[in-house]
């Protein structure tokens, strides 16, 4: 006989179980169109090509070239010889609006 409490236990399993599947499927996809992401350089043809895309934006795009540093380039202290530079980043916010049912913003 199976109680009560093994057949909650054994639901919630297969509950989390199943979604863990589907996150790790939708991760899975992303990867894989990262992976298969065109690779472009850094030239006088890139502001061409991301005006004439659909909605003016490239997803998924890996840019090849040299980047110069604003100031001064960030090297690693892990691995020797390693240098990098920081993406400059845009925070957008979003307007918040109070819901007076919910009573939060």
């Amino acid at each position: 006989p199976i109680t009560p409490g093994e057949l909650l236990c054994l639901g919630s399993s297969l509950a989390f179980s199943g979604l863990f599947y589907y996150l790790y499927r939708r991760k899975a996809r992303v990867v894989a169109r990262i992976q298969e992401a065109p690779k472009l350089q850094v030239d006088d043809d890139l502001p061409g090509l991301v005006s004439a895309a659909e909605g003016r934006c490239l997803p998924y795009v890996a840019l090849e070239g040299i980047v110069l540093p604003a100031q001064a380039a960030l090297t690693s202290h892990y691995h020797e010889g390693l240098q990098g530079v920081i993406q400059k980043l845009l925070l957008k916010e979003h307007r918040l609006i109070w819901n007076s049912l919910a009573r939060s913003w």
